[in-house]
């Protein structure tokens, strides 16, 4: 997000952040000297609070800060499992919520970040913050139940195929492109790939048979089923 920003020119404000690494906060103000350090009760204490951290130390996270919230202050959950009930009662009531799912593509402000609101977070500071996330990409309003879903799909969606990506630059350079010419070639060969499956009228049959040989096909039926067996695995933990 904060690269995103960077790249889009937005000016931002001081960043202070806590995070139990001192390596990671160091990398942080290496690459943004706007970024600070500071102690969790001095980030609970901000007008707007971003918390990111994995469901199973959340809960702790919570109880400490929730003592040091302002009463204008705005928290931002990035993480999954804990829905917006759940926050708000580990947080002894406080209401001024939201819960947004990052995409790592918005560090060159292409992202797609869904953002689920509290019904205690007024119109104001909703406009707020959706006027903050617009350089990264868009950032549609969703439900709070399908946060999980969005994470899944289109947080985690790039590390399904980014390998494969590479993987095909890497044969491109063996077969004699050059490292520029390859990046074209798979900078539109992708782009147009996706906007023909997603954005045309053609169903998803009629597109995959625009090019008659497909050297995969014998291999499709699996790594469908394995898409939707680790897919699905992950889909259902996170809303278990």
């Amino acid at each position: 997000m904060l690269g995103g920003w960077q790249k889009a020119g937005s000016v931002l404000p001081a960043v202070y952040v806590f995070d139990t690494s001192s390596e990671a906060i160091v990398a942080l103000q290496a690459a943004f000297p706007q970024v600070h350090a500071a102690s969790l009760e001095e980030i609970a204490s901000q007008a707007l609070v971003f918390i990111g951290l994995h469901p199973p130390v959340m809960n702790e996270t919570l109880a400490k800060i929730a003592p040091h919230l302002r009463a204008d202050t705005v928290l931002v959950s990035l993480a999954p499992k804990l829905r917006l009930p759940t926050l708000q009662a580990q947080l002894g009531g406080f209401a001024r919520l939201a819960r947004l799912n990052p995409n790592a593509t918005s560090i060159i402000a292409r992202g797609f970040n869904p953002i689920a609101f509290a019904e205690g977070l007024p119109e104001e500071a909703r406009a707020a913050i959706l006027s903050m996330l617009k350089p990264l990409g868009p950032a549609p309003v969703v439900s709070d139940e399908l946060i999980e879903t969005c994470a899944v799909i289109s947080a985690m969606g790039p590390t399904y195929f980014w390998f494969q990506f590479d993987t095909l630059r890497e044969l491109a350079e063996g077969f004699g492109m050059s490292p520029e010419f390859a990046r074209e070639a798979l900078r539109n060969m992708l782009h147009g790939a996706i906007d023909t499956l997603f954005a045309s009228e053609l169903s998803p049959q009629r597109v995959m048979d625009l090019v008659p040989v497909r050297p995969l096909a014998a291999e499709e039926d699996s790594i469908r089923a394995m898409l939707r067996e680790r897919v699905g695995g992950i889909h259902t933990k996170l809303n278990s």
